[in-house]
């Protein structure tokens, strides 16, 4: 047979967001393929994605079906939006002589039908339609009826041999309900891609894939997030930084605050990250809020990706601080998102980022908090790796990202959950500490690769306005412990009065 016009030589597409990309621009053409996974993990949606992918190429397709009905099917695309009208659908049922008088009102099961003659089914479908592309589903229905792993594995290189006559490519759906040993199909397929689904102790199940298999193709490595919504399944590859480079100029940009570009020796760098590390409330949000306001009065754009607080509170808490993220957002300047730990996974959160970096536009990320982010990772290992590449291949697109993390403890020795100060390239430390009888703010930029700072300790406050820096605290200690003791006179202290 003669493939459809304008297709790409020797791949056929899936047309699946982001799962061809993974596979290195899509299936090798005239190749069967295994897809395995658990029940509910997706194998079906993609199949079916696959298939109208090729009829909208103008390929024909070929379903067949022998444990869900062809009803079932087409309910479940629909629920998709998709009508498989382009796409013939076989049901693998024995003729009606075949069944008792007891089994006449009840489903059959695979087990009812010689393995020879539902192969001679399938090569007469088959021979009818002439498919381009053909997806069987799914094999433990053979797997019962050839009742050995030898007669197995021969009557799937049979179907091979015969699929490759006819220049079809096929997908095989397994539900892996062989024997955790048992490769069989993995040394036939051409390629192998597995289907996962994890079920956290809270909150929405997360799915993910890795293909372990695909012979003479370079494909993308490891595991990649994915979800299945109404439109079907959607795959965010793995975030590689090293295949990301722009060129920009590494420009210093003002914070908005002269008092804090002092303390970072003229501004933060483009193509930086800075981290805000500092207990509860101490002004960490807001200090990353007036760098990306100072941006948007650039008229640059920024996003800031909200995990712990509640977006209405912080609208309202940034106009009473003299913010209007409201407006900004009104303007397109600000993309402004909550992020759910719970119900979004890394993959697809990482992939939202690179989207509103290169489609929109955006020059300044923050990320508000590594602590929310950190809840969505189910190591903490691999939240060190992933904001490795996620901070890669940000600064490599020249966007300034500012990172905000929680440390335990509110006065006293402070912990973090989770070192990334060796990750940043900047990090500025925000402590409470007593003196004149109150309790008052301090900050220090304690690293900065990019250049000189200042190694000084000031004090600062929140105003109805922003915020403001003091003067060096020259005569204080113990701010690396985590208490912190001035020991110095009113002179370099703010007064009583908050504005």
């Amino acid at each position: 047979m003669t493939a459809a016009p304008n297709l790409p030589a020797g791949k056929a597409l899936t047309d699946i967001a982001g799962f061809d990309d993974v596979l290195g621009g899509g299936l090798t053409r005239e190749r069967v393929y295994l897809i395995e996974g658990s029940p509910g993990t997706g194998k079906t949606t993609l199949a079916l994605q696959f298939l109208l992918a090729g009829a909208r190429n103008g390929e024909t397709g070929l379903y067949i079906t022998l444990g869900e009905t062809a009803e079932e099917l087409r309910a479940g695309s629909a629920s998709h939006g998709w009508a498989l009208d382009a796409i013939d659908v076989f049901e693998l049922v024995p003729p009606e002589s075949l069944l008792d008088a007891e089994q006449q009102q009840s489903l059959l099961y695979s087990s009812d039908l010689e393995l020879g003659e539902t192969t001679r089914l399938i090569f007469d479908q088959v021979e009818r339609v002439q498919p381009t592309r053909v997806v069987l589903d799914s094999l433990s229905e053979i797997r019962l009826l050839a009742q050995g792993s030898l007669r197995f594995r021969r009557q799937i290189l049979a179907l091979k041999h015969y699929f490759a006559r006819h220049g079809t490519t096929v997908l095989l759906l397994d539900d892996l309900t062989a024997e955790a040993q048992d490769r069989t199909l993995h040394s036939i397929a051409h390629g192998v891609v597995r289907l996962e689904e994890l079920a956290p102790e809270y909150g929405a199940e997360r799915r993910r894939l890795r293909i372990t298999k695909y012979r003479g193709t370079k494909y993308r490595g490891g595991y990649h997030d994915f979800t299945i919504a109404t439109g079907g399944v959607t795959v965010f590859p793995r975030l590689i930084a090293a295949e990301h480079h722009h060129g920009f100029a590494r420009t210093l940009t003002d914070t908005g605050a002269a008092e804090l570009d002092t303390l970072l020796g003229g501004g933060l760098e483009r193509g930086s990250s800075t981290l805000l590390v500092g207990p509860s409330g101490s002004g960490k949000t807001l200090l990353a809020l007036s760098v990306a306001v100072a941006a948007m009065k650039r008229g640059e754009k920024a996003a800031v990706y909200v995990f712990d607080e509640e977006l209405g509170l912080l609208l309202d808490r940034a106009a009473g601080l003299g913010f209007d993220l409201a407006a900004y957002r009104d303007q397109s300047l600000l993309l402004l998102e909550p992020i759910d730990a719970a119900e979004l996974s890394p993959g697809e959160f990482a992939h939202k980022v690179c989207a509103h970096v290169e489609r929109d536009g955006v020059r300044t990320v923050l990320l508000d908090s590594l602590n929310g982010y950190q809840a969505a990772m189910p190591q903490e290992q691999f939240l060190i790796l992933h904001m490795h590449e996620l901070l890669t291949y940000l600064n490599r697109q020249g966007v300034v990202t500012l990172l905000t993390m929680a440390q335990h403890g509110f006065i006293g020795e402070m912990k973090t959950p989770v070192d990334l100060t060796y990750l940043s390239d900047t990090v500025i430390l925000l402590r409470y500490f007593e003196a004149e009888g109150r309790v008052r703010r301090a900050l220090s930029v304690v690293k900065k690769r990019a250049g000189a700072h200042e190694d000084t300790i000031r004090e600062f406050r929140i105003t109805p306005g922003g915020f403001e820096i003091g003067a060096p605290l020259e005569q204080f200690h113990g701010v690396m412990q985590g208490v912190p003791v001035y020991t110095g006179g009113q002179g370099n202290l703010f007064g009583n009065d908050p504005a």
